[in-house]
């Protein structure tokens, strides 16, 4: 059976067919003749997560043209390179679980993640080279190096706890929506040469990428099971748009206690509490969230102008799936 029953069945219904030969194609892409190798991408494989951005992918090709081999390239090259930034991410972080499993790293340690982390990604990058791929390639390596900057950047800004909203807007277009976008406009690449459309699938894809952030972070600052521990953010100083909007509307004096707290005692059980009714407290939950829905009635309108058909449907369902998904 190619899937449980869950709310993403709406939204992979247009693309079972493709998604069940993806799966193929997918494993096929991740095997190596070295048997440590083999062994690691064996149980990353075992523990994919949904596959969020292939089914963009998929969909994206579906409803500017037919989907064929370089579809099919574009969706598995998509998810060796986020699957490479997961592996890569786990050792940034020092994070020891992945999904309710553990990492790469709290396995065989971060020395080996590393490593790993670099062959997923030259895998991609040969998977898109070998078969002549060329614009696919260009989009992928924009991607690599817009999510480089801004990791790079949040590190930065975490440091100081200086970030201003636009700041924050930028490190998460390209830490997180950057790849959104990639994956749907190598999708509708794979169908068309047209650069107007492509962008166009580039910009919905950045834009719902945003948002599917935008509610990740909402996520530090909820009470159920989801995905990730309650104030994990506040944690690793990392300054999202609930903390931001929050501080901005603080006086000097107690936008100088919070900061203070994170910089000294952001592990501290009491300082998360203390943070996240600070934010409550000042409305930034609520600002997060509108924030998160106009982004979602940008990426919706977006949507309207794409040719209708049951996978524009698929999309627009994918849509309000990242926006009210619980993990």
């Amino acid at each position: 059976m190619l899937f449980k029953s869950s709310p993403l069945n709406k939204i992979k219904a247009p693309i079972a067919t493709e998604l069940a030969d993806f799966e193929i194609h997918f494993k096929n892409s991740m095997k190596s003749s070295v048997p440590l190798l083999d062994k690691i991408t064996y149980y990353i494989v075992q523990r994919k997560g949904k596959q969020v951005r292939p089914i963009f992918v998929f969909l994206c090709a579906k409803i500017w043209g037919d989907i064929n081999d370089k579809t099919h390239i574009a969706a598995s090259f998509i998810e060796i390179l986020h699957t490479a930034t997961l592996v890569h991410d786990d050792v940034v972080d020092d994070s020891y679980e992945r999904r309710g499993f553990f990492s790469i790293n709290a396995l065989w340690k971060n020395k080996i993640a590393v490593i790993v982390g670099d062959y997923l990604l030259s895998k991609g990058l040969l998977l898109a080279i070998d078969n002549e791929e060329f614009l696919l390639l260009k989009i992928m390596a924009k991607a690599v190096k817009d999510m480089s900057e801004g990791e790079l950047m949040q590190l930065e800004k975490a440091r100081k706890l200086d970030i201003e909203e636009d700041i924050y807007y930028e490190i998460i277009r390209q830490k997180t929506a950057s790849l959104i976008a990639s994956a749907c406009a190598a999708g509708t690449a794979s169908v068309t040469d047209d650069k107007g459309i492509i962008e166009k699938s580039r910009l919905f894809g950045e834009t719902i990428g945003i948002a599917f952030q935008i509610k990740d972070d909402l996520f530090d600052y909820g009470s159920k099971a989801i995905g990730k521990p309650r104030g994990i953010d506040i944690k690793e100083k990392k300054m999202t748009l609930p903390l931001i909007y929050a501080l901005s509307k603080a006086d000097k004096k107690e936008r100088k206690s919070i900061i203070k707290s994170i910089k000294r005692k952001s592990t501290d059980p009491e300082v998360v509490k203390k943070v996240i009714d600070f934010v409550k407290e000042k409305g930034g939950l609520e600002y997060a969230k509108e924030a998160m829905n106009a982004y979602k009635d940008k990426a919706m309108d977006i949507l309207s102008t794409f040719p209708p058909s049951e996978s524009r449907d698929g999309l627009l369902e994918l849509v309000n799936y990242v926006i009210e998904r619980e993990k």
